[in-house]
C-alpha cells in the first residue's frame, strides 16, 4: 500500500498532510510505503531528515509521486491539472469544499479517483478522532486572539502599575462554536474581559463557563441542526442581530467573528456602517473570509485598514500555528486510515455502508455517490 503526500501548492498554506510521526504509525503498524515530496513539510517545521528517519521515501519527482499512489493525503484541494495524473482506483483524502467545487469533484469522479472530504467527517462521538474541522477551527479561534493582540496598540491584561491603572482590552466573540470557544478561553486567558454572542442559546452554558458573558439577543426561533452547527438565519432576523450587535462592536476593542453556514457563504455581520462607527485603533478578525466573510470590508489574505479600524482577513489562521495545525490534522488522517484498517488487510478497507464513509466519500468508482453532494449537483432522479 503506498500512501503518498504531496507538497501543497497554494501559497497561503504552510501545513502538511503527514508529519513524521504520522509516518511511523503507518509504516510501523501497516508497514505501508509512504512517499512524501521533497520539502512538503519545511514550511511546518518538518525536515525531509525526519521523515526519512521515520521511514518515509523522499521524492522530487511529483508527477511520479501521484502517479504512484494507493492513497493520496492532502491538506486542500487537487489542482485540477493534477486529477488525471492520479491512477484510477486510488484514494484522495483532503479539504474538498464538494458543494462549491461541483466542476472539480466531476474531474475527480471521471478519473475514477475514490475522494473523502474531511469536511464531510460525521459529528459523531465514534468520529471525533477523525473530525479535522474541529481540530483545524479550534487552532483557527487560538491564532485569531494572537493575531489581534499583535496588532492592537494595547496590553490583554488589567494591570495596576505606579504610573497608574490600565484597564483591560474589551473582546466580543461572534459565535460560539469550536473557534469562538477557543477564542474566548484565549482572551480570557491574556487577561481580557471577553463578550459572547451566539444564535443558539444551548451555548450559553459553555460560553459562561469560560468565564465570558454571553449576550442574549431574541431573534425568535433560531436553533442549531443535528450537526450542532447554527441554523442559517432569516434575512429579518439577520437585520435585526445586526442592529443590536452594532453597540457591541462599538463598545469592543477587539471583535472576532466566527459564524461560518456549512456549504453556504457566511452570513454578513459586520456592515460597513458599523466598521465606520468603531474606534480607530480598533481590531476585527474575520475567521470567515474565505468563505464570503462576516465582515463587509474585509479582504481574503489582506489586512485592510479602514479609517483606523484594521480587519484582519488572513487565508489560513490556523497555518499561524502549523506545526500544531499539521499535527493535528496528521492524527485526523491517521485516524481515520487506521478506523477501517484491520490486521492482515493490505490497506483500508472502506465499508459503503459504514456511517463515516457515508457521511464522508464523496466520489467512488466513476460516481459522484454522497446523497448530499449529488442532490446540491441536480443527480437525484
Amino acid at each position: 500500500m503506498v500512501i503518498a503526500v504531496p507538497k501543497e501548492q497554494e501559497n497561503w498554506e504552510n501545513r502538511v498532510a503527514l508529519t513524521p510521526e504520522g509516518v511511523k504509525k503507518l509504516v510501523g503498524t501497516k508497514s505501508a510505503r509512504v512517499l512524501i515530496e521533497e520539502s512538503a513539510g519545511a514550511a511546518s517545521g518538518f525536515s525531509d531528515r525526519e521523515y526519512s528517519d521515520a521511514g518515509a521515501e523522499i521524492t522530487a519527482e511529483r508527477k511520479a509521486l501521484l502517479k504512484e499512489a494507493d492513497i493520496l493525503l492532502r491538506m486542500g484541494k487537487p489542482p485540477a491539472a493534477e486529477i488525471p495524473e492520479q491512477k484510477s482506483g486510488s484514494f484522495h483524502i483532503s479539504f474538498l469544499d464538494p458543494y462549491n467545487e461541483q466542476d472539480l469533484v466531476q474531474k475527480i469522479a471521471k478519473q475514477k479517483i475514490n475522494a473523502f472530504s474531511m469536511e464531510m467527517i460525521p459529528r459523531s462521538t465514534r468520529a471525533q478522532k477523525m473530525d479535522a474541522l474541529s481540530s483545524q477551527a479550534s487552532l483557527a479561534g487560538y491564532a485569531a486572539v494572537i493575531e489581534a493582540a499583535g496588532e492592537i496598540k494595547m496590553a490583554f491584561p488589567m494591570m495596576m502599575t505606579p504610573a497608574g491603572t490600565i484597564s483591560p482590552v474589551r473582546v466580543f466573540v461572534i459565535g460560539a462554536g469550536v473557534a469562538g470557544l477557543q477564542a474566548i478561553a484565549t482572551a480570557k486567558r491574556l487577561g481580557a474581559r471577553v463578550e459572547a454572542y451566539d444564535t443558539r442559546p444551548v451555548v450559553e452554558e459553555q460560553v459562561v463557563s469560560l468565564g465570558a458573558k454571553f449576550i442574549k439577543i431574541d431573534l425568535g426561533e433560531t436553533g442549531q441542526t443535528r450537526d450542532g452547527y447554527a441554523r442559517e438565519l432569516t434575512q429579518e432576523q439577520l437585520e435585526k442581530q445586526r442592529e443590536l450587535m452594532q453597540d457591541r462592536c462599538i463598545a469592543a476593542d477587539v471583535v472576532i467573528t466566527t459564524a461560518k453556514l456549512f456549504g453556504r457563504p457566511a452570513p454578513l455581520l459586520i456592515p460597513r456602517a458599523t466598521v465606520e462607527a468603531m474606534r480607530p485603533g480598533s481590531v476585527l478578525v474575520d475567521l470567515a473570509v474565505d468563505t464570503g466573510g462576516n465582515v463587509e470590508l474585509s479582504s481574503p489574505g489582506e489586512i485592510v485598514d479602514h479609517k483606523g479600524v484594521k480587519i484582519l482577513g488572513l487565508r489560513n489562521f490556523p497555518g499561524q500555528v502549523a506545526k500544531h495545525a499539521s499535527q493535528m490534522y496528521s492524527n485526523n488522517l491517521v485516524n481515520l486510515l487506521l478506523e477501517f484498517w484491520k490486521d492482515g488487510n493490505p490497506g483500508p478497507d472502506f465499508n459503503p455502508e459504514d456511517e463515516i464513509v457515508q457521511g464522508a466519500l464523496i466520489t467512488r468508482d466513476g460516481s459522484i455517490v454522497h446523497p448530499g453532494i449529488r442532490k446540491i449537483y441536480g443527480l437525484e432522479e
